[in-house]
């Protein structure tokens, strides 16, 4: 079996649960070689052990120190970079009047400004390597709900530096982004407590995608593996929606 990211270097921040953990299982299993990314030290370091050639590096993403040390390490280890594959993400539930000034900032800096710490120091390396970066942005960027305002905003922000970066570094780095709707994923039963019925949000959401169900990880892992692989080299400065048709319901 040809592996389709044999010997490919890639930096996977969100790692250690949902999408993330899936996207760096997928990838493994294709042959890549991890530095993962994430806050939780326990679930990071069980990953990492379960992973080939894969290194686990605990830190907050809203720190740009910890970027620059994400990108030293897979050099140091590795050699080069070929991906960098961008997840992590947190939602600042919360209407425009009451939503506190300093989760606005910790939204904001965690789903968009940590996306562009990373590119920075990512981006030279990925230049020599003809790399790619994928940004996992969110539907949130082209539909509203209810008590999302940074969250919505900071998805807007990722796919708009997503086409910025793909003009910008093109032709030598691909830069696309997903936008995945309702997963099962703890994310999106965190963020289903801005609704009054939290149960029934999750169920009514699986119901309101023309496919009738919530989407998985892996579904989402696979897209990302065609978009991050050779499989999508002509594909650049595009936002994929993967939400069960729900965007269009």
């Amino acid at each position: 079996m040809s592996l389709k990211l044999k010997d490919k270097v890639c930096i996977i921040t969100g790692a250690t649960s949902g999408m993330g953990k899936a996207i760096a299982e997928k990838l493994s299993a294709e042959g890549a070689k991890l530095v993962l990314s994430g806050r939780d030290k326990v679930r990071g370091s069980k990953l990492e052990s379960s992973l080939d050639n894969s290194i686990f590096l605990e830190g907050d993403v809203r720190e740009l120190g910890y970027n620059e040390k994400l990108v030293e390490t897979a050099i140091s280890n590795f050699g080069t970079l070929d991906v960098v594959s961008l997840n992590a993400g947190i939602l600042g539930l919360g209407n425009v009047v009451d939503l506190p000034i300093e989760v606005w900032h910790s939204t904001i800096n965690t789903n968009l400004s940590a996306i562009f710490y990373l590119s920075k120091y990512a981006i030279p390396h990925l230049k020599k390597s003809k790399g790619n970066i994928l940004i996992n942005a969110s539907i949130a960027a082209f539909k509203s709900f209810p008590n999302h305002p940074a969250y919505c905003a900071s998805k807007a922000g990722s796919v708009a530096i997503m086409k910025q970066m793909a003009v910008e570094y093109g032709p030598d780095i691909r830069v696309n982004a997903i936008c995945p709707g309702p997963v099962d994923t703890p994310l999106l039963w965190d963020s289903a407590k801005a609704f009054e019925h939290p149960e029934s949000a999750v169920e009514n959401a699986g119901k309101s995608t023309l496919l009738k169900r919530l989407g998985t990880p892996e579904e989402i892992a696979k897209l990302s593996l065609f978009l991050v692989s050779e499989d999508a080299s002509w594909i650049t400065g595009t936002a994929m929606t993967i939400d069960g048709g729900i965007i269009n319901s």
